[in-house]
Parts: C-alpha cells; sequence; structure tokens
C-alpha cells in the first residue's frame, strides 16, 4: 500500500500542501500566498487561475521535499477556505470574475432588503445560516447580474459555480468532476441542511439556475483520480471538507458536545451537536460538520471575521512589529492591557451579532498607553471575541463547556492561549500537530482508500501538547464588563 496521503489546504492568503504518515505526522511541507485583491472598500477578491497555480506548485513541492512521487500517495484531501465563491465557463474553464471571497462586504445591502422582505425564517430554517454577505449565494447573483453576459450563459447551461474545493477537483481532473461535499454546500445558503439538496426555492429567491451547481458527495469517498502532470500516475481524490469541519475533525472532536477553536485570518469555534442539527437562538449559525459513512454530522458554529487577521494588520497597517511572531513578544512588555481594549471589526462583527456595519475600534487609550499595550489589547480581542461566541454555543446546546481544544497559527502563542483560559474560566488544551484542517482532510481521504481502518485508531494518534487552565487572579467580571462595552461602541458605525 502506498505510504503517504497528501492534503489541499487552500487557504484564505496562502496555498500550502501537507503530507501526512500513517501516524498523523507532518512528514512535508510547502506554502504560497497568493494574492489579495481589494478593489473597493469592502470588496475583497481572488484570481481563481493563481489559486491554484499555487495549489499546484505546492503539492509538487511538498512531494518533490520527501523525495516520493505520485505512486507514493495513497490518496489526495482537500480543505478550503468555505464561501469563497468562483462561477467559470464550463467549456473555456476561464473564470467569468475573481473568486468573491468570504470576507467580502459587497451584497450587505442586499442581504438587508432580503431581511426586509421577511425571508429570514425561511432561509434560516433550511439551511441553518442567517442571511449574510458571508454566505455564497448573494456572491453568485452579484456575478449573474455584474458579468456582461453572465445570465444568459448561465440560463443555456454554459456556467459552473464552485467554492475552491470544487475548483480545485475540476482542475485536478481537467473538467472532468463537478462536484463538493456536504460541508461546503451547507455554507452556500441554496443548500437544504435537511433534506441534504439543493433547494428549490432558495434557488428562486436568488435567482440562480440548478444548472451552475455541483454534484454533493460525502467528505470521504473517491471522486475521481488526478490527471494532470503534476503527477505521473492517477492518485484518487477522496476527502473534501470545509475548513473549520475539518478541524474538527482533526481535533477529534467526533462525540455531542466537543468544542474547537481555530484561530487563523479569523477565528471558527464549532461544536459537534451529533447526529441532529441544533437550532441557534444565539445568533450561531447550523452547519452540516460531515458527512461519514453514510452518516452525517452536524455542529454549531460561530464566525470570527479578524481573529490572526488583525495581528497581520498591526504589520502591515500600523507596522509595530516586522513579523507576526513578534507580536507575543511585544505584548508580554506589560503586565496587562493598561485599561486598553481592541475590538478589531475591521471587516464587520460576525458571531454572535452578525453586524455588518461594525468596524474596528481602540478605546481606553492614555498617554500612558505604548505599542506594547497596543498589541496585548489586540490578542486579548481575539480571546474575547472567542469568548462572546463560547457563551453563545452554551446557552444553544445546553451543555457546559469542559474544554475547549484549539488550533491554527495563533495557537501557538501561549499568551493568547493563557488569556483565552482566563476569560473563559476553562481549561484549554492545544494538540501536538496544530495542523489539524489539513490532518483532518488527509484522515477523510485516507479513511476513503483503507489507508486508515476506522475513527478508532486515527483517535489514538491525538496527542496533547500543552494545557493552559484559568489563572484564579485573573478579575473577569470587570475585563467582561469594559469590552462588552466597547463592542457596543464599535456597532453599526459606518451607518451612524
Amino acid at each position: 500500500m502506498s505510504k503517504y496521503i497528501l492534503s489541499f489546504d487552500a487557504g484564505t492568503t496562502s496555498s500550502r500542501a501537507i503530507v501526512f504518515n500513517r501516524e498523523g505526522e507532518t512528514c512535508s511541507v510547502a506554502q504560497k500566498e497568493f494574492t489579495q485583491i481589494f478593489p473597493q472598500n469592502g470588496w475583497v477578491e481572488h484570481d481563481p487561475l493563481e489559486i491554484w497555480a499555487t495549489q499546484a506548485a505546492v503539492a509538487a513541492e511538498a512531494i518533490a521535499k520527501l523525495g516520493i512521487s505520485g505512486e507514493d500517495v495513497a490518496a489526495i484531501g482537500i480543505t478550503n477556505q468555505r464561501e469563497t465563491t468562483i462561477v467559470w465557463d464550463r467549456t473555456t474553464g476561464k473564470p467569468l470574475y475573481n473568486a468573491i471571497v468570504w470576507q467580502d462586504r459587497r451584497t450587505a445591502e442586499y442581504c438587508d432588503e432580503l431581511k426586509s422582505k421577511g425571508l429570514l425564517p425561511v432561509i434560516r430554517n433550511k439551511t441553518g445560516l442567517i442571511i449574510d454577505a458571508y454566505f455564497s449565494a448573494t456572491k453568485i447573483k452579484w456575478i449573474l447580474d455584474n458579468v456582461a453576459g453572465a445570465r444568459e450563459k448561465a440560463a443555456k447551461g454554459q456556467l459552473a459555480f464552485g467554492t475552491v474545493d470544487t475548483w480545485l477537483v475540476w482542475q485536478l481532473t481537467k473538467g472532468e468532476t463537478h462536484i463538493t461535499d456536504v460541508s461546503n454546500a451547507s455554507r452556500t445558503m441554496i443548500y437544504n441542511i435537511h433534506t441534504q439538496e439543493w433547494d428549490d426555492e432558495l434557488l428562486e429567491i436568488f435567482d440562480i439556475p440548478r444548472s451552475l451547481l455541483p454534484e454533493v458527495k460525502a467528505s470521504s469517498e473517491v471522486y475521481g483520480h488526478t490527471t494532470t502532470n503534476i503527477f505521473a500516475s492517477r492518485v484518487p481524490i477522496a476527502g473534501i471538507v470545509g475548513d473549520q469541519q475539518a478541524a474538527l475533525f482533526g481535533q477529534m472532536c467526533i462525540e455531542p458536545g466537543m468544542v474547537k477553536n481555530t484561530y487563523g485570518t479569523g477565528c471558527f469555534i464549532l461544536m459537534n451537536t451529533g447526529d441532529e442539527p441544533v437550532a441557534s437562538k444565539n445568533n450561531l449559525v447550523t452547519t452540516i460538520a460531515w458527512r461519514l459513512n453514510g452518516k452525517t454530522s452536524y455542529a454549531l458554529e460561530g464566525s470570527i471575521f479578524v481573529a490572526g487577521a488583525i495581528v497581520q494588520w498591526l504589520r502591515d497597517g500600523l507596522k509595530i512589529i516586522r513579523s507576526s511572531a513578534e507580536i507575543e513578544e511585544l505584548a508580554t512588555k506589560v503586565d496587562d492591557n493598561g485599561g486598553v481594549y481592541f475590538v478589531p471589526a475591521l471587516t464587520g462583527l460576525g458571531a454572535p451579532y452578525w453586524d455588518q456595519y461594525a468596524r474596528g475600534s481602540i478605546v481606553g487609550i492614555s498617554r500612558g498607553t505604548t505599542d506594547a499595550h497596543i498589541a496585548r489589547a489586540a490578542l486579548e480581542g481575539i480571546a474575547y471575541q472567542t469568548m462572546d461566541v463560547v457563551n453563545a454555543m452554551i446557552l444553544d446546546a445546553g451543555i457546559g463547556l469542559k474544554e475547549l481544544r484549539v488550533d491554527g497559527g495563533a495557537s501557538r502563542n501561549d499568551l493568547l492561549m493563557q488569556f483565552q483560559s482566563n476569560v473563559l474560566g476553562e481549561t484549554v488544551i492545544r494538540p501536538q500537530t496544530v495542523e489539524t484542517t489539513a490532518l483532518g482532510a488527509a484522515y477523510m481521504a485516507g479513511l476513503a482508500v483503507g489507508y486508515w481502518s476506522g475513527v478508532e485508531e486515527i483517535s489514538r494518534q491525538w496527542h496533547v501538547d500543552a494545557t493552559f487552565a484559568p489563572d484564579p487572579s485573573f478579575d473577569s467580571q470587570q475585563a467582561k464588563r469594559r469590552w462588552s462595552d466597547a463592542v457596543y461602541r464599535s456597532q453599526s458605525w459606518i451607518k451612524a
């Protein structure tokens, strides 16, 4: 049997490829950033051809680093930035427009129109989602309405829509396969998570022809084989799962009530709710976690739009650090935040506020405030946002938090993880492998081809790296009141 699983981790700012062995260990990694395009304020785009070019390049590089070939790869798993929307010509394979990224806010006013028409209940009941520019449906409609000739081509069945996973599989199979998985489909706002089908009523609301849509598959099955020249041999593509659901699986949060938070460009907190969807009463979304071995698992999710991105802004915008890794050292130069609170709502507030018109704010600045206070307040802002989502999750599920499993780049920041434990008042656990997103996709692919015998085998591969317990001396009540006040001052800012 082949020795390795290759994961494509198609992120928001970079493409990565990671090779895992049977023990779930990282054997090789390659990464390449791609261009972030900001045509107007609040618009965020990517070039789909650059996404594919960088993903193909890092796949080849990761394989070459290890000195292996496609024959040594048992299967490919794909995990991806979700909701990001691509529409392309089925014949030429050329995108009609840039990928509209999940962070993009151009359809915010249209979302307000839908709400004013009283459509929130029907959309929420069918999809588990709230009406927001975050999801794919309004982005698809925008492309069809604003790109010359798009509606005509769509009516003739000449166009294809996909999230990034669908686009990559199309490229890997040279247009032979147009599919997605249930986890990505559940993020589009046109997929019924109860019937597990594209929903005709929703397609009519958004004026989206069914002919655009990919076939929806399980998260773990063989979808097709590569036909590109990246590999000399045909490699099975056998796992697809949206990045946050992949991290939930990679963290082995496979029992109801288990919670993970991924600290990436944004923060994404998911709670496994088992085989029944839980309707949120506290502004979270209900989503499909995965479909494995014929069984669908669901999750509650809270999305925070800006987390690690605030560190990038401190580096590139404010220029108080030269690299993202420097923020912990700078923040530890002070004992506390000096009364400064940083609400990182650079692209609005996600769960549990869902305020498209909020903007970032730094409050409590005095003559004594330094760059270290601002750095510390930025990290604390990430933790406070997580606290807000976890509290909403506990109310929805009726289950107390026992622990929070963490992953993603910023989870390596010990100061942030300790503060996270302090504000939650609960234990935070970081695993030895923080590449849980790519690992979750690898597990899905490996299970599909028999590389691993089952979930029991891979569960034994999860090991703790560090545990953070709450500091009893931390005055959480006063800090939480200050945070709530800071959030209030940030809300509806550009509508005021």
